[in-house]
């Protein structure tokens, strides 16, 4: 059995990765303090003068510094390398975090949503003066959190993530601001509780959209901005000697990093190392597939014809099977 890694195009992606890995660790942490303790101020703010829009706010920190805690662990458990029992390493872990993310923004805004249809049927009092104050401390520290995260890999469901929890505080923070300008203006209570809906409608489709694209990843489909068939079709289309192409896979291990097992059938005479790496690095060149393990094969598929996907079934002639290049 022969082995052929396409080892600048791997070195490459790990090297960027980990440098991108690093610098979203520290980005998050910071993030997770600002939010833990600014989280505090705020909730005991909404006690003190009874506001549903700051409590809420508060609910969401509370949830992010708990998230944001998480995300900083998964890029951390990421960093470790892969084990006997865990062959791709650590990566997944933080799409899992992602996942987890997108439920507990579900489970917080339903309860604001609860609570406020409780305000509703009942207007509590409302101090609008502190309650200002308090919203535009968060809506500071929020922002101060937000660019902080801004500037890390957005290709990274985690830290996507993580950006979304601090994006619905920041959201929280300029509801409680105007509707504190409300109640000091006209005294209306109501617009409270309305504007906390409106934020946690809000969160929702975006926390909606995350937990489909972590789902995505965790179920191991095709990453969005790739076409397995299309891409089966250009190897066969420009990498010379190559017959056909079939029992392919293409998922992503974290969002970002994209990989593939693929057959190729080769015609006789065509030598399987030269074909391989022309396959890997057009793999990597063109469709930004950092790792590819590719089986050639001469005639007829080892896997025999009742394995291969519909996609791609073909009629192979006899002939011996020469290896599995990874």
């Amino acid at each position: 059995m022969a082995h052929s890694h396409d080892h600048a195009a791997q070195g490459h992606s790990h090297g960027a990765g980990h440098a991108h890995g690093s610098t979203d660790k520290k980005r998050v942490l910071i993030a997770a303090c600002l939010t833990a303790g600014f989280m505090v101020v705020e909730a005991l703010g909404g006690l003190l003068t009874g506001s549903l829009a700051l409590l809420a706010d508060a609910g969401h920190m509370l949830a992010d510094s708990i998230a944001l805690g998480l995300a900083w662990y998964a890029f951390h458990l990421a960093g470790r390398p892969a084990t006997g029992r865990l062959t791709y390493g650590f990566g997944r872990v933080k799409t899992l975090v992602a996942y987890t993310n997108g439920i507990a923004i579900f489970a917080i805004a339903l309860w604001i949503v609860y609570e406020a249809w409780g305000r509703l049927l009942t207007p509590a009092p409302v101090l609008g003066g502190p309650m200002l104050v308090v919203a535009i401390a968060g809506l500071l520290v929020n922002i101060g959190s937000f660019f902080v995260l801004h500037g890390g890999d957005r290709d990274s469901l985690n830290m996507r993530g993580a950006i979304l929890h601090v994006l619905g505080d920041l959201l929280g923070s300029a509801a409680a601001i105007v509707a504190a300008l409300v109640i000091l203006a006209t005294g209306w209570t109501p617009i409270d509780p309305i504007l906390s809906v409106l934020v946690s409608l809000l969160i929702l489709s975006t926390a909606w959209s995350l937990m489909r694209e972590a789902a995505h990843v965790l179920l191991e489909g095709v990453p969005a901005s790739l076409d397995r068939d299309l891409i089966a079709k250009d190897i066969e289309g420009t990498v010379k000697g190559v017959r056909e192409v079939h029992h392919m896979h293409v998922w992503s291990i974290d969002g970002s990093s994209n990989m593939a097992t693929l057959h190729a059938c080769l015609n006789e005479g065509v030598d399987a190392y030269t074909a391989v790496s022309a396959i890997k690095k057009r793999l990597a060149a063109e469709h930004g597939i950092s790792h590819a393990t590719v089986e050639p094969e001469f005639g007829q598929c080892a896997d025999g014809r009742d394995e291969h996907d519909h996609d791609h079934d073909h009629d192979h002639d006899a002939a011996p099977h020469h290896g599995h290049y990874h």
